[in-house]
């Protein structure tokens, strides 16, 4: 085993490996940015997998890429491609130049401190987990971008095109402002300015809702004695170990006997009921964090508990009721099953239940990806936006003191 641990070999294999990774990647980039067809080839992968390998130890940063092309030309110029272009000769260069590159450079990554000779456990292992990180990184980002790629571009596509192929998910950029077509039909015949605003008032709501009963829950779990409260701090999630469609037709049948089916004040009232206690398994691990000396010199200044609540311990959990704030908004604004369940009329529909409307063969697909695109956006720059305040706000409370 250890005479196969040398630069050269290990650099090979994994060349091998990851020349097959972006052979794939660049394919499948290419299939969906041209429309055009882009495969793997078997034999230009191997050979260009070893050479980038073996050299990847040898060349600087800048100059892998470069070697990379170099290696991806010949192979082509052979008639040995890594990527196979069925379009015309400036898909062919594209996809040597593009995939040469990534491999070159993410060879010289991977490899690049190898030595020829003999490694150490630690440097084979460490080679190992350079590829398994680059690895990791494509694989994910590809599982993310490719459905959200697709779901944008049909979204930009006519009803002619849509017919004629597809799997074509090039842009036409000639159709200029007729691209967003499906996005103005969407806001101006099929009510999606409502249900946005439905969605954005329910969901707004349900933080607010959330908040008011599992900060003072949170609050007592985390701060007084009483009777039950470590076995209510444990079972406080216990909520979820029931799926919701189990659920589903005692809400139904109780919603309709209550008259509260087929409205919005219904869906206020059911949306909390799921989100309350996950706020309260998270507000009471962070409450539990606090110094409690600072609530007791409160308390011993005259204040009464409700005023250290409102004036002490809400201002120090700030970054967490904003986490948690988001996190139930994110619920409330993608929550389906019950929307579907409970509402009918298409006045009082959520934007999850009016992009579920669209689903049918009456409506051009491309109506239904553009809904799932408005639905997506806002609640996506959300997140992205205040994620580094959600995560602050999830571990600040992990360290009492």
């Amino acid at each position: 085993m250890k005479s196969l641990r040398t630069g050269y070999i290990t650099g090979a294999a994994l060349g091998v490996l990851w020349s097959f990774t972006m052979a794939v990647t660049v394919a499948v980039a290419m299939s969906f940015a041209t429309g055009d067809g882009f495969r793997p080839g078997t034999l230009g992968i191997v050979l260009s997998g070893l050479l980038c390998g073996a050299l990847s130890a040898r060349v600087g940063r800048w100059v892998a890429p470069v070697a990379g092309v170099v290696i991806y030309a010949v192979l082509t110029a052979v008639g040995l491609p890594p990527v196979v272009a069925e379009g015309g000769m400036l898909h062919v260069v594209l996809s040597a130049v593009i995939g040469g590159a990534v491999v070159g450079l993410g060879m010289w990554a991977i490899s690049g401190d190898l030595p020829p000779g003999a490694l150490t456990r630690h440097e084979f292992e460490a080679s190992i987990i350079r590829f398994l990180t680059g690895f990791g990184y494509v694989f994910f980002t590809a599982i993310v971008v490719i459905p959200f790629y697709v779901m944008v571009m049909t979204s930009l596509k006519s009803q002619q095109a849509l017919l004629q192929n597809p799997l074509d998910f090039s842009l036409d950029l000639s159709r200029g402002w007729d691209l967003l077509r499906s996005y103005r039909e969407l806001l101006t015949d099929y009510n999606f300015g409502q249900y946005l605003w439905t969605s954005f008032f329910i969901s707004v709501l349900t933080v607010l809702i959330t908040l008011a009963f599992s900060i003072p829950g949170a609050y007592a779990v985390a701060r007084l004695r009483f009777r039950g409260r470590a076995a209510m701090s444990r079972s406080v999630l216990l909520i979820y170990m029931v799926p919701m469609i189990v659920l589903a037709l005692p809400i139904y049948i109780g919603f309709s006997m209550a008259g509260l089916r087929n409205t919005v004040f219904g869906i206020i009232v059911i949306y909390p009921v799921t989100t309350i206690p996950v706020a309260l398994y998270m507000l009471q691990g962070y409450f539990r964090g606090l110094p409690a000396e600072v609530e007791e010199a409160g308390l011993m200044d005259g204040l009464s508990r409700l005023a250290v609540i409102w004036k002490i311990t809400l201002p120090l959990s700030l970054p967490a009721l904003a986490s948690v704030s988001l996190y139930v908004f994110m619920i409330a604004w993608n929550e389906f099953l019950l929307a579907f369940m409970l509402l009918d009329d298409p006045s009082k529909f959520t934007l999850t239940r009016g992009i579920a409307s669209l689903n049918s063969s009456e409506i051009p697909r491309q109506h239904l990806m553009a809904g799932a695109v408005i639905a997506t956006v806002p609640i996506m720059g959300l997140f992205l936006g205040l994620e580094r305040f959600m995560t602050r706000g999830l571990t600040a409370g992990s360290v009492k003191g």
